[in-house]
């Protein structure tokens, strides 16, 4: 199953949102309070609050019980970036496990709980793939319809790709193929030159 592959603009997408996300709560707490000592006691509820939602994704992680310590960790920590990482390590768990609407629910509560755009569309990518492995055909191609950013475009093409062969519908696939490519989907999947000129090669049978 490809729900995990070429993973390295999401990677950074996760990066980069730690990064705004560390700035975003400084900015907003120094605009928030009037004064020093209201600042530093929020800061330092901000920085405990961090601490323990870090502690228990590390021990979401380590744990040979992901999705039970990732419900913990949801349900205490909601509205910190660790729930929404905490929810992407379940759900690659329980697509391990064939588990695929854990997967689904996971990744469908960390596309509605993220701000950063680009967290937000690997979620929903994540998400489509799963719904493809389920068959749920119509739910993924409502999944790639909803707005991403365009830097996403190649992989939204592939799975939509995906969606049309599994379908049966050869030519909606060639098309969608042809225009992640031309995205330059193959920089980070060759891959996905491979199912286009096979769907040539069976074209020409």
């Amino acid at each position: 199953m490809e729900i995990y592959s070429t993973e390295e603009q999401q990677a950074e997408a996760i990066k980069r949102f730690f990064r705004e996300n560390g700035v975003s709560l400084a900015i907003g707490a120094f605009i928030g309070l009037g004064g020093l000592y209201g600042w530093k006691a929020y800061n330092q509820h901000q920085i405990d609050t961090a601490e323990a939602a870090s502690e228990a994704f590390t021990k979401v992680v380590e744990s040979e019980d992901v999705l039970a310590k990732s419900e913990t960790l949801v349900s205490e920590h909601s509205g910190s970036s660790y729930a929404v990482l905490a929810a992407f390590v379940a759900a690659k768990e329980a697509v391990e496990k064939n588990d695929l609407d854990t997967a689904a629910s996971k990744l469908s509560w960390a596309a509605e709980n993220v701000q950063n755009p680009e967290l937000q569309a690997t979620a929903l990518l994540r998400l489509a793939r799963v719904q493809v492995a389920q068959k749920a055909y119509d739910k993924a191609l409502a999944t790639l319809a909803k707005p991403m950013p365009e830097s996403f475009k190649a992989q939204i093409s592939e799975i939509q790709g995906d969606v049309y062969l599994a379908q049966g519908d050869k030519d909606k696939a060639r098309s969608a193929y042809q225009s992640a490519v031309e995205a330059n989907g193959t920089q980070n999947n060759p891959l996905l030159q491979i199912k286009l000129d096979d769907l040539a090669t069976s074209s020409a049978v």
